[in-house]
């Protein structure tokens, strides 16, 4: 198997299959493919995997790919401006905010993640629930905006807000704080609340949250008054 990600601001990922290889993915995500791909929609994980998809707000349903044929090709796109990530889960099992899996290798298990915090569930940006991949294999996730990557020590914390994490690796520790001080609360622009993610660990932090672009967008909207 190779792949290939092409693009910059709407990019997509080609991958190219050997006979009998398997692919699957978010269920609208693919672009084109090519003759000798063989397309299945089905309940990965069974009923209880797509009620609990369904629970974090994705499809129920998985489209898996395989090649009938060495040399198969089929892409995937972006659903929003920013980057896409290539990621070996079996190295580690990695947490992200729950729009970010595009499509994996038939060994990834693509499973949700529970805040158990409940602070970070309410204000964390991204809920109570979070993607969780795991299992042996190669993953490929969306990152909005540009992103970087911080690698942080035992007990070294970063904080940053709510809507930047893109995605960590599991075993690190994720918390919600209040902005110390009034005038840094109501007038710094930052909100009431900061994400805490403590190491040791990597973390991915993206530039352009979805909901940042849309609150952005929205502020040029005229409203239902302005246009009277």
């Amino acid at each position: 198997m190779q792949s290939e990600i092409i693009g910059t601001v709407m990019p997509m990922v080609e991958i190219e299959l050997d006979q009998g290889e398997l692919i699957y993915a978010q269920t609208g995500a693919m672009q084109w493919m090519t003759e000798n791909i063989d397309m299945q929609t089905n309940m990965r994980g069974g009923v209880f995997g797509a009620i609990k998809r369904g629970v974090s707000g994705e499809n129920l349903f998985l489209a898996h790919f395989s090649a009938e044929k060495s040399g198969a090709r089929v892409a995937f796109g972006h659903s929003f401006p920013g980057k896409i990530i290539e990621i070996d889960v079996g190295k580690k099992t990695m947490i992200c905010q729950k729009r970010a899996f595009l499509c994996a290798t038939e060994g990834v298990d693509y499973d949700i993640e529970f805040q158990k915090k409940i602070g970070t569930g309410f204000f964390g940006g991204e809920g109570f629930i979070m993607q969780r991949l795991s299992g042996k294999g190669t993953a490929w996730v969306e990152m909005d905006g540009e992103y970087v990557v911080k690698e942080l020590a035992p007990g070294e914390k970063l904080r940053m807000e709510t809507g930047a994490l893109g995605m960590y690796e599991a075993g690190m520790d994720l918390s919600i704080n209040l902005v110390k001080g009034f005038k840094n609360m109501f007038l710094g622009g930052e909100g009431l609340f900061l994400t805490t993610i403590e190491g040791p660990g990597k973390v991915w932090i993206q530039t352009m949250p979805a909901q940042n672009m849309a609150s952005e967008i929205a502020s040029f909207i005229p409203s239902r008054n302005d246009r009277k």
